[in-house]
């Protein structure tokens, strides 16, 4: 993943509600119960008095301060608003929580899907699904699809490109830790090394300031990068930074071996199985298909 976002307009409120209102106790226990692959053998082991969580009786969930758009809106992951808050409050619903038993909790990109224990039940915060990580931390799974995306300034030398074999010579920026940084060494394979940066808004700077000539993040992070951070910037073109193979997913970062990634699973299935999931993708990231495809 990479990350910050995009200016989306917000959407029908009939489908807000839809996102992030809380599901009653009974619905939700009835909806979550565990997948046989895990070993839990009833139902009652997703509702909420069986669930074992940092804090007895709250749902904590982590994300990275600043929260960016599109994925949060106005900083403020506790609102609703922006797909990721969204997503988190539905499987939270799912799961039997109303919005006062949800916590916060500031967690930084990477420290996220670093091992250890963790300061949260589960994170959420574009974290791409890959088998390094699972090494460490317990996935969801996915609930977003990724593609990258490939931003220059509207005059800037790599403007034209049509093709990944366009960005061989151009100077790519990108966040470390990222799916971004793998995708441009093994599907853009640019003459030289992409310059890494600490924070997402540091490789932003940077082609601002022209010291890049592209940078690579996630599709929704590039509409809003575009729109809002980057004056004259456009999105030259999005391709999967699997180069064709299992797509790249986002998904739910859990401490190894939490007993929660079943119920977390089984909320997501029943969120994509009922349309919620969509509905709230359409409502936020709705831009997301408008970049041509490079191959």
């Amino acid at each position: 993943m990479a990350r910050p976002s995009m200016l989306i307009a917000l959407g029908a409120l009939a489908v807000a509600a839809v996102a992030c209102a809380p599901v009653d106790d009974t619905a939700t226990t009835a909806a979550a119960s565990p997948t046989a692959s895990t070993g839990a053998s009833t139902a009652t082991a997703c509702t909420k008095d069986q669930l074992t969580l940092i804090t007895p009786g709250k749902l904590t969930i982590g994300t990275d301060k600043p929260a960016f758009e599109p994925w949060f809106k106005d900083d403020d992951p506790s609102n609703g608003q922006g797909f990721e808050s969204a997503v988190a409050y539905a499987v939270a619903g799912e799961l039997g929580f109303d919005r006062d038993e949800v916590q916060w909790e500031t967690v930084k990109f990477d420290t996220a899907f670093a091992p250890g224990e963790k300061r949260f039940d589960f994170d959420i915060n574009q974290v791409s699904i890959t088998a390094d990580r699972a090494e460490v931390v317990d996935f969801s799974n996915g609930y977003y699809t990724v593609k990258q995306a490939v931003v220059t300034l509207g005059d800037g030398k790599f403007a034209g490109a049509s093709s990944l074999s366009d960005l061989k010579d151009a100077k790519i920026g990108v966040q470390v830790g990222t799916t971004a940084l793998d995708a441009v060494k093994e599907v853009v394979q640019p003459a030289a090394d992409p310059n890494v940066y600490n924070e997402q808004i540091d490789s932003i700077n940077a082609l601002k300031n022209e010291q890049i000539d592209a940078l690579v993040l996630d599709l929704p992070t590039a509409f809003y990068v575009t729109a809002a951070q980057v004056e004259g910037s456009k999105i030259v073109g999005q391709f999967s930074s699997t180069g064709g193979a299992a797509p790249e997913e986002f998904g739910l970062v859990m401490e190894k071996g939490n007993g929660l990634k079943s119920c977390v699973d089984k909320a997501i299935d029943a969120l994509k199985a009922n349309g919620d999931l969509a509905k709230i993708e359409q409502q936020w990231l709705s831009e997301a298909a408008g970049a041509p495809e490079l191959k």
